[in-house]
């Protein structure tokens, strides 16, 4: 009979389950170097996610900052000519949205940063699945830690703390304006006396009406990005496991790996859609929100 010894030594050179591999690609890298275990921990804090999303926001606005100072009268070149269409686009759907000039000048370059930066931190879906974990766990493992504890994962969007701190930031932007655009007193007399009309005994129902829209319209805009981009970061894993059944032994095993190949690729195809339409509608819905707080009920 084996001894414990033995057992954990054969167990450490067998990989992980499917099971222990998505949790292990499912767990970030926090302050407190343990999992989550509440539903809300403000102490907690993602560092991984913060990481990403700081730096991408950072190439974001020298990628924009660089083509403005690139930028000529002349015959564009392909970047230029890239980003003066992705400008305009941005611009016309702000000028469907919002019928203030001046609110176009702050809202339409804030609407372009959100979409490059959203693309960009959804685009992390397209590395290997297991690239920059495996860099992290062998530095991890250099400085003297368990890399079976070096977590990381690199798709902010498909972590619900970015997606909703984004749409809260969006309802700030939405409160901001309706104060600006109707004054205190306006707005503060709209969220009583719409949508069931300006009589007193309707203004609590009024206000509950118009909190819940707030609130249904945040959660719904923050939750749509993170379930799209976490769906597709599971599926790559669910794809990558494929793969990794391959022995080559037998013919289940080659369809396994011939799956594996055929998935990947159809999948990495159709998820370029996905990128770009999340970070669009995102953009979208921050036009549309930001519109209706110009407008009256």
């Amino acid at each position: 009979m084996a001894s414990g010894t033995e057992l954990a030594t054969e167990a450490a050179h067998h990989g992980p389950t499917p099971g222990e591999y998505i949790a292990h690609h499912l767990t970030f890298l926090n302050n407190t170097g343990e999992k989550q275990a509440e539903l809300i921990n403000w102490n907690l804090v993602n560092l991984d996610t913060v990481f990403y999303s700081v730096i991408l926001g950072v190439f974001a606005l020298f990628v924009l900052y660089r083509a403005a100072a690139k930028s000529t009268s002349g015959v564009p070149g392909r970047f230029q000519a890239a980003v003066e269409i992705l400008v305009e686009m941005v611009a016309d759907q702000a000028k469907g949205l919002i019928h203030s000039e001046e609110s176009r000048r702050t809202v339409a370059p804030l609407a372009l940063i959100v979409f490059v930066w959203i693309f960009l931190m959804n685009a992390m879906d397209f590395l290997p699945l297991d690239l920059l974990p495996r860099i992290w766990e062998g530095i991890y493992a250099s400085a003297g830690h368990d890399p079976h504890h070096a977590y990381m994962r690199v798709v902010p969007t498909a972590d619900i703390n970015a997606t909703m701190g984004m749409s809260i930031a969006v309802l700030l932007v939405c409160l901001y304006y309706n104060v600006k655009i109707k004054g205190a007193g306006g707005w503060a007399h709209e969220l009583i006396s719409a949508p069931f009309g300006d009589k007193l005994i309707l203004a609590p129902f009024n206000f509950a009406m118009n909190i819940i829209e707030f609130l249904a319209k945040t959660v719904s805009h923050g939750m749509r990005l993170f379930g799209n981009m976490f769906a597709g970061e599971l599926i790559f894993m669910l794809i990558a496991l494929m793969g990794a059944a391959w022995t080559g032994a037998n013919a289940p095993s080659f369809l396994l790996a011939f799956g594996h190949i055929v998935a990947g690729f159809a999948w990495a195809v159709f998820h370029i859609l996905v990128v770009a339409l999340q970070a669009f509608i995102f953009m979208m819905l921050t036009l549309v929100y930001i519109g209706q707080a110009h407008e009256g009920h």
